[in-house]
Parts: C-alpha cells; structure tokens; sequence
C-alpha cells in the first residue's frame, strides 16, 4: 500500500516528509531540530541515527538504541508483515517510499503514528520517519 500523499499530516509536515532525499544532507544537529521522528538504519534494520522527536515519541534515548536492531530490539512491534517485510521487500528491490499508519506499542501505551519508509537504492542506509497521527 503506497500512500505517499499521507493524507492524514498537516500540510508543513507532509511537504517535509517529502523532500526526503534533502534528509541526506542534514547535519545530526539539524535532524534534530525536525518535527517529526527519524531513524537511519542500515540495510539490515542497525539503527544509525535517531533523532530527538524520536527520542521524545519512544521515551528512548538515540545513545539506548544506536547499534541495535531497530525491528528486533528498539521496537519489536515493528517486526510483522506491514511493518519490516515492507522494509525488508523495499531494500531488496531497490527502492522503497511507502507511508502507511501504524500503532506502536509502548509500555506507556499504544500510540498511533504515520510511517514513512524510504530508500533509494544508491546507499547502504534507509529511512523510517514517524509522525505521530492526529489525535495521537
């Protein structure tokens, strides 16, 4: 499922979203400054980078979860067919942009957000931004 016009984000966060391949010239410090989570992992799902709406959405700090496994140990709710198999089809073709709602599940409860997963072929990293959804 492609939803790429994430219909549900207010229009300064949609057209953020979708000036993805500016993401790869950010600074640390400037991922920070974004409204919206974002995580850089490898091709293998290794958390690389993990930005401070993230931290804040997760309640976990970037230095807790840098080096590890996004879907088996950061958040292993994520690890199901709607969630890493996308991530993992998307790598293997070579192409991946996909934004479809999903319900993490914390242990301070569930929160609903927007995922965005994108890659595009030419490196050894992809991304999974978040946004939580209205309401959330």
């Amino acid at each position: 499922m492609d939803n790429s016009q994430a219909p549900d984000l207010d229009p300064d966060r949609r057209s953020a979203i979708h000036r993805l391949n500016e993401v790869e010239t950010l600074t640390r410090p400037q991922l920070d400054e974004l409204p919206f989570g974002v995580i850089q992992v490898d091709l293998a799902g290794v958390v690389l980078a993990y930005n401070a709406a993230e931290a804040e959405i997760a309640g976990r700090d970037a230095a807790e979860v840098i080096g590890k496994n996004f879907f088996t140990e950061v958040a292993p709710c994520t690890n199901v067919e709607e969630f890493a198999e996308r991530f993992r089809e998307g790598v293997t073709h070579g192409k991946l942009h996909d934004t479809f709602p999903f319900r993490f599940t914390f242990t301070k409860g569930p929160v609903h957000v927007m995922i965005t997963l994108h890659y595009d072929g030419s490196g050894d990293h992809a991304w999974i931004f978040v946004d939580l959804a209205p309401g959330a």
